[in-house]
């Protein structure tokens, strides 16, 4: 078994076009007798929508009913999928962050997975059916309420179901074809990496690289889960994260001092002149 593919895959940025070109690509690999587990995330702007229209309602809303109404975009590509997947002949069955057995923390807005009892998806696939879960999103193990995993975190949960159910690995479908030594959208000449190790990746995703969630990478590297990260829209080969044992030797006699270079516009440095040092105060 694997995470989409063949496996628990993660796909970003589901629209209705997407929706359906990945249906097709999930059908394939059924075909090719493939188990496949899909975690998937909103549709487009989806969860931004939901945030504005509940700060449209209340200025402060309460964090549980918020998570209750974020965790509907989620929902809604789930089914969509299932629906897309029904077209094509394949059975596919969608759940719910709760229903696929994802027990959190009690915090919301930025819960932690604490296990996975993943009974009805092994039950699903021993069906024959193709798994849709609904990512960013599980149930509090101590109140039963239901609780978001922050942004970025339908990668979290593909990792952490891959790891549950013991997948081959763990495919990653956005809209990149893998990691570049830059951002090919800033730095055209930037060039594919098809292999990079766990604390590599942590380094990149820390600095500021979108490919993946910082949550993810580290969850993979603690579980040893081989991650894929590959382009819904083409078949490129994509990047695999792996452990520094797993990567494949070079030709290079010797290994690049530098992987890549990441960068983040989310920061700003103001600098205060005129102010006196003193110890223990930051100016």
């Amino acid at each position: 078994m694997t995470v989409s593919g063949c496996c628990t895959g993660g796909v970003h940025g589901a629209n209705r076009p997407n929706i359906k070109r990945v249906a097709r690509r999930i059908a394939r690999a059924k075909a090719d007798g493939h188990e496949v587990i899909i975690v998937i995330s909103a549709m487009g702007d989806t969860t931004d929508e939901l945030m504005d229209l509940a700060l449209q309602i209340s200025p402060q809303p309460q964090s549980r009913e918020l998570d209750m109404l974020l965790t509907t975009g989620e929902r809604q590509s789930a089914a969509l999928l299932a629906m897309a997947l029904a077209d094509l002949g394949v059975e596919a069955v969608s759940y719910t962050g709760s229903q696929a057995g994802i027990l959190t923390t009690a915090t919301h807005g930025n819960a932690r997975i604490i296990d996975i009892t993943p009974g009805r998806i092994v039950k699903s696939l021993d069906d024959g059916a193709v798994v849709i879960v609904a990512g960013f999103q599980g149930v509090a193990q101590t109140t039963k309420d239901v609780t978001t995993l922050g942004r970025g975190a339908s990668d979290t949960t593909a990792v952490a179901l891959a790891a549950s159910l013991g997948a081959d690995h763990c495919e990653i479908y956005s809209d990149v074809d893998g990691v570049y030594t830059a951002d090919p959208r800033i730095v055209p000449e930037a060039k594919h990496i098809p292999q990079i190790r766990y604390d590599e990746m942590l380094e990149m995703a820390a600095c500021g690289a979108k490919i993946l969630h910082l949550r993810c990478v580290e969850y993979a590297r603690r579980e040893n889960v081989a991650v894929h990260v590959r382009s819904s829209f083409t078949d490129k080969p994509g990047t695999w994260v792996l452990p520094s044992d797993a990567i494949t030797k070079g030709d290079e006699m010797e290994e690049a001092l530098i992987t890549g270079v990441a960068h983040d516009r989310s920061e700003a440095k103001i600098t205060i002149v005129g102010v006196p040092d003193q110890v223990g105060q930051a100016a």
